[in-house]
């Protein structure tokens, strides 16, 4: 076995790393193969005697990349290389598709149906909304080519989605040449209403002149508006027809035809009969309908500009997102620093950001203070104030100072393109309301198509009315009754809901998360690291004797030495004081006891409360009552002493988070029973518990990691919905067991990946902002679907005429006027969405609004 580490040029995104490592797996004698996009390196463990090294390089060299060899060395056995590429070789692979063609959410639904027929295709959701496709699929079944090409075949175009080279001119190819086409439409359309008028004022100016070359001229401009821009209609039909399916190509292909062709059939008999193609001598005009079929195309082609116009303001979220990525960096080589690109960053580097830069990537501040703008990331208003050993994130922008950071998270595995996958893949998921939805609009159509056709006989066939009356009676009903709106409901307004999620520091992963958040009943949140800060401070110093400076400087002096995980808080407090620290000798450490150690040449003992008892002479019970209290509290107590006394006590805990109280009131006030799980003693439980004001039978003390998940089911088995929030690894389980999992974006990665919901701001209030949110969207897709509903039974009722008796009717051009404008109108009212702001009434019940 050979093993050669290579270096891969030319890769622009992970997409790149990925297909790099599908296509050498497939390499006969290739036993592992792993490619890393942010250190642009890949290994490779082969056989010699099945594939050669070159064959290797070129098979990446196909790909368009350029491969040269970094280091070369002998591998491990046949028997353990086969164990690792088991163990490595991905099951499935995730990629996102652009797509472009698509005219409604039937559109997506055929998309949808064919890649899932293609073998080894996992799972496919196509999002009519934001034109994107995610498949997931086996390797080693299929590939992106593969699947592209069933795209082709379907008649959309299909291309990966490159997010971070795409600029807007090509992104909105299709809206630009939707609006270039409805632009068109309308300059050729304007002489046919000038045409309609004169039917109507036959003395209208200009009348007498144009009235013998209307019939000739309304062919003229009818046809180019029918049969080139309303081309994409007759190639959807025609694909739909080979499938087998209707949608709403099919709809306007023949309801526009039906207008159209009854035109031409009428004027070219006028033609053969009078042997004029001009109205000559003629007092019964034939009745043509050419400015039906032209306006009902200018009518759709103006919805569908009006549509994509207002779809493109949906997917404002991930270009802001993509916008906050900064493109070079100023970074270490050598002794200089020197502006380097972004991609370029490898961990370790030591990075220098000055005033009003943007941070490149995620890493920990070494040097230098300054204070942070993280509000576009994380919705936060204030600056935070950096220094040496806090965290910075990539995409933020520094403001005052300037300061050196290492890099610590760079390329795919920031926390901003984390964010970015997470908000892309949430808003091309889809919700189960959306099913309904999507059943209605399978069924829709046959059934249109099938109305149309008996208003047609009952008008025609029954009542007596002329044949041109029944045909454009059935072309209105065709036309009005377009599905659009009904698909747009539900896939805009999870598009707006999620992005505002994105952008008030909310990271929901998928329609379905917002379903579940509204049946919650019952949240759980783990202690540490979400409603305290997770990181011990000293709270308060009693001296006893000295004074409270003397104490603080004695005891961290002698912590210095210590490596106790309660040593940081005393350290970070005389920091924080800008104490100073005292030379220590003869320093001994106790475990589980305390410390010692001659300061100035007196030997002093820092340690828990019976430590100190069991060291001093004068053993004296004064202080017990302040330790007492301070333990019946939630502190953890730390006494310092000489040979003969106590000197002082130090107070040290988990402190509250500042709006840890406000989120556990809001809940509480929305209805929700909230408890609070730690592994803390029961006694320090009840402390916290009086602090945020919940009872002592909503508190579990003393849970193991393991019995987190177990508290969770056992609340399910009540038939509660639960949801669970949390931090830690240990969180992680609890989490993936909870009907919703609200996991604190600066906690563990495993934390973050179970989670349904990541709170980027570690801010407790947010708990409360996503059942706000999961509302307000909820609400805003059932709007959208009574009103597509409700504009439909209203709708093509009129369009058939039913209350024409009333003066209530549509002619066609006036339905497709009416149909686009509906889609409009459901995109708009999920734009509004946009406006959601967190309440700040602690006393609204919410779920009951």
């Amino acid at each position: 076995m050979k093993r050669v580490i290579l270096k891969i040029d030319g890769m622009h995104c992970p997409s790149c790393a990925k297909l790099i490592q599908v296509e050498l797996q497939g390499l006969s004698g290739v036993k592992r193969c792993e490619v890393n996009y942010s250190e642009k390196k890949g290994i490779v463990v082969f056989d010699p005697s099945s594939v050669s090294y070159e064959n290797i390089v070129k098979a990446i060299e196909n790909l368009g990349y350029k491969a040269t060899l970094e280091e070369a060395e002998d591998s491990t056995s046949d028997e353990e290389e086969s164990s690792v590429k088991t163990r490595d070789a991905p099951n499935s692979l995730h990629v996102f598709l652009d797509i472009s063609g698509m005219h409604c959410t039937s559109c997506a639904l055929l998309i949808e149906r064919e890649l899932k027929r293609v073998q080894g295709v996992k799972e496919a959701n196509v999002n009519f909304a934001s034109e994107r496709a995610q498949v997931i699929f086996d390797p080693h079944k299929t590939n992106l080519e593969k699947l592209i090409e069933v795209i082709r075949k379907t008649g959309y175009n299909a291309s990966p989605s490159q997010r971070e080279e795409a600029k807007p001119t090509d992104k909105y190819k299709d809206l630009y040449k939707t609006r270039r086409q409805f632009f068109i439409s309308l300059v050729l359309s304007l002489p046919l209403l000038y045409f309609m008028l004169l039917d109507f004022y036959p003395n209208f100016p200009g009348g007498r002149i144009i009235h013998p070359y209307k019939g000739v001229l309304s062919l003229i401009l009818a046809t180019p508006i029918q049969f080139i821009l309303g081309s994409r209609f007759y190639k959807g039909f025609l694909i739909n027809l080979r499938l087998r399916i209707f949608g709403m190509d099919s709809l306007v292909a023949i309801g526009t035809s039906v207008a159209y062709f009854y035109s031409l059939i009428v004027y070219l008999n006028y033609v053969l009969s009078t042997g004029s193609f001009i109205y000559i001598h003629v007092k019964e005009i034939p009745h043509i309908y050419f400015e039906t079929s032209a306006f009902l195309i200018t009518f759709i082609l103006l919805g569908k500009w009006l549509e994509g116009e207002a779809k493109k303001r949906t997917s404002q979220a991930i270009e802001k997102l993509l916008n906050l990525q900064a493109k070079t960096a100023r970074v270490k080589r050598g002794e200089h620093f020197i502006d380097v690109s972004v991609d370029e960053i490898v961990v370790g580097d030591i990075i220098l950001v000055r005033p009003g830069e943007v941070i490149p990537v995620d890493g920990e501040i070494i040097s230098g203070y300054s204070s942070v703008d993280e509000s576009l990331l994380t919705g936060e208003s204030f600056p935070v104030e950096k220094g040496p050993g806090d965290t910075v994130i990539g995409g933020t922008i520094n403001r005052t100072g300037s300061f050196e950071f290492i890099a610590r998270r760079v390329g795919e595995d920031t926390t901003l393109s984390h964010i970015i996958h997470l908000v892309e893949s949430a808003q091309g998921s889809r919700a189960h309301v959306q099913d309904f939805a999507d059943r209605v609009a399978n069924v829709f159509v046959p059934i249109v198509l099938l109305i149309a056709v008996i208003t047609f006989i009952i008008w025609y066939f029954i009542l007596g009315e002329s044949l041109s009356f029944a045909l454009m009676t059935m072309s209105s009903v065709i036309v009005i009754a377009c599905p659009c709106a009904l698909g747009l409901a539900t896939p805009t307004a999870l598009i707006v809901g999620i992005g505002r999620g994105a952008e008030l520091g909310i990271l929901i992963k998928g329609g379905e998360v917002l379903e579940r958040a509204e049946k919650i009943d019952t949240i759980i949140f783990d202690k540490t690291g979400t409603l305290t800060t997770g990181k011990p401070e000293v709270t308060s110093i009693i001296a006893l004797n000295g004074t409270e400076k003397e104490i603080l400087s004695i005891s961290a002096s002698l912590e210095s030495l210590s490596e106790h995980p309660l040593a940081s808080a005393i350290m970070e407090r005389i920091q924080k004081e800008k104490g100073s620290l005292l030379e220590v000798r003869e320093f001994k450490a106790y475990p589980g006891k305390g410390i010692q150690g001659v300061i100035n040449g007196k030997l002093y003992f820092l340690g828990n409360p019976g430590f100190i008892s069991e060291v001093i002479q004068n053993n004296s019970e004064s202080y017990k009552e302040d330790i007492k209290h301070l333990e019946d509290n939630g502190k953890t107590v730390v006494a310092l002493s000489d040979s003969e006394k106590i000197l002082g006590i130090l107070a040290i805990s988990d402190t509250l988070k500042d709006t840890s109280k406000k989120a556990i009131d809001k809940l509480t006030n929305m209805g929700f029973d909230v408890y609070i799980l730690t592994g803390d003693t029961k006694r320090v439980a009840l402390a916290i518990a009086r602090n945020l004001g919940i009872s002592e039978d909503h508190i579990f003390a003393g849970v193991l990691p393991e019995g987190k998940a177990e508290i969770v089911k056992k609340f399910q088995a009540q038939g509660r919905k639960v949801a669970f929030v949390g931090d830690g690894i240990n969180d992680a389980p609890a989490l993936a067991q909870a009907d919703l999992g609200i996991a604190i974006g600066q906690g563990s990665d495993v934390a973050l990946e179970a989670g349904d919901v990541v709170l980027v701001k570690n801010d407790p209030l947010d708990v409360f902002t996503v059942f706000e949110l999961s509302k307000a969207t909820l609400n805003k897709i059932r709007q959208n679907l009574f009103f597509a509903l409700i504009y439909n039974l209203i709708g093509i009722p009129i369009a058939a005429r039913v209350f024409a008796d009333f003066g209530i009717s549509f002619r066609p051009e006036f339905a497709g006027l009416a149909m686009a404008l509906s889609s409009v109108s459901v995109v708009s009212n999920a734009i509004l969405l946009k406006r959601f702001k967190p309440s700040n009434n602690i006393n609204v019940d919410f779920r009951k609004l």
